[in-house]
């Protein structure tokens, strides 16, 4: 029995202009048909559509491979037509690249590179950015997200290279018993929405070893309206050993929070240069609870906004935070979030900008949060002094603020213990005051 099809044997070719999807799923097909085995994307550029990858199909990308995305709507399946959720960030409406939906045993592999083309849809307007280069870039046209993998069982992504995602790279939804090892996503790092990993109602999974730029989260546990509906909650995860680089949060837990998200450990971490350290949102009635980050160390910094246009400000959120947790109404929405409770951090070792924020509301205490043996270092790093404090998206928003080493607001049992060092450099001194505030 063949167990092994490369695509070339089914018409593909590598010029990066012919669109080869449908060379790519007869491939795809008849592995599956046959049992499963290896589909073989070999040197060169193949361009695509949506690939719907299969049960007992390994996508294999072999050295010098490049699997490059369509821009063009009419190449794309639009998977999430029918869905209803009311969170514009979350992107359904655009289709994907790199589709699975009730499968099993689905494996991507290889030292190739998947390309999303980013670069075609963000763009630079002087005028706005004043030429910072760190302010978020303009978006124009169609941009699929890379990848929708639902209701997998037995999933793996290892070795392969996401390139330039146009929007959310690995989303996972309601899949279970996941191994994510020793990838590779490098995004544009003013791109909106162009996520990292996002497990999305997931069970039993393994995030480890991973290096990942982007502009948007690099890792972030969610639980989205229509997944909460199908798969309910989000637990059982473990990140570890990746290194992270984001104008946003390298790690974290929301900001949708339908279902509760819990029993999760992220630990062995490296942050590099990201607006927020480790953020835990919740928004939207999930219950987030037994959380543990250990060993984490790095910088978090603020970066510039774009200027004004129409009235609207375009922010990063995150003010060079290295512990953010929040739990307010999302602006016009009159829902109460979630409780947060039993949230555990040690080890931490970070240069920061921003306040450690831990803030509820009287409808939303959050409880029992632990720091300990950790060093937190207030050290200029960007253009901008710390002057405001950041709970975007909410009604409350960005809003002018003393900012303090530590900001508790409706919270019950925070303790941050003897062990935890607070350090203001000489060049934050007036700016960050060495303090724990309580509202």
């Amino acid at each position: 029995m063949n167990t092994s099809y490369n695509i070339t044997d089914f018409g593909a070719i590598s010029d990066g202009i012919t669109n080869n999807a449908s060379a790519i799923q007869n491939a795809i097909d008849q592995c599956t048909e046959n049992g499963g085995g290896k589909v073989i994307i070999p040197p060169g550029k193949f361009l695509s559509g949506t690939i719907i990858l299969k049960s007992n199909v390994n996508l294999h990308l072999e050295a010098g491979a490049e699997l490059i995305s369509s821009l063009n709507p009419d190449d794309m399946i639009d998977f999430m037509k029918d869905f209803d959720d009311d969170n514009r960030d979350t992107g359904w409406e655009g289709g994907c690249f790199i589709l699975a939906r009730n499968a099993e045993n689905i494996t991507i592999s290889g030292e190739g590179r998947i390309d999303g083309r980013g670069r075609e849809v963000f763009y630079e307007d002087e005028e706005l950015d004043g030429g910072s280069h760190e302010s978020p870039l303009k978006v124009r046209g169609f941009r699929p997200r890379m990848s929708f993998l639902e209701n997998i069982k037995n999933l793996t992504v290892k070795d392969v290279t996401f390139y330039d995602a146009a929007f959310w790279t690995l989303h996972m939804a309601g899949c279970s018993d996941v191994l994510i090892e020793n990838i590779r996503i490098e995004n544009n790092d003013r791109g909106p929405n162009n996520d990292g990993i996002d497990p999305d109602c997931c069970r039993n999974v393994i995030i480890r070893g991973c290096k990942i730029v982007c502009a948007d989260d690099c890792i972030v546990v969610k639980t989205t309206a229509p997944m909460t509906r199908k798969y309910s909650s989000c637990s059982n995860i473990l990140i570890s050993n990746c290194i992270l680089n984001s104008h946003s949060s390298a790690l974290k837990i929301g900001t949708e929070t339908w279902g509760d998200i819990h029993h999760i450990v992220m630990s062995d971490c490296i942050l590099e240069n990201c607006s927020r350290g480790i953020g835990i949102w919740s928004r939207d009635g999930g219950n987030i609870y037994d959380i543990i980050v250990h060993h984490i160390s790095g910088n978090t910094r603020r970066y510039r906004d774009r200027a004004k246009q129409d009235s609207e400000v375009v922010r990063w959120w995150g003010k060079g935070e290295p512990i953010f947790i929040n739990a307010t109404k999302r602006a016009g929405v009159d829902r109460i979030p979630g409780k947060i409770e039993s949230i555990y951090f040690d080890h931490m070792r970070m240069s920061c900008e921003g306040t450690i924020m831990i803030a509820g509301e009287e409808y939303s205490v959050i409880k029992n949060v632990t720091v300990s043996d950790s060093t937190f270092v207030w050290k200029k790093q960007g253009e901008i002094y710390p002057d405001c404090l950041d709970e975007q998206p909410s009604e409350r928003g960005v809003y002018k603020h003393e900012t303090p080493c530590v900001f508790i607001r409706s919270g019950e049992n925070i303790t941050l213990e003897d062990s935890v060092v607070l350090i203001v450099d000489e060049s934050l001194k007036g700016y960050i005051n060495k303090c724990m505030v309580k509202e």
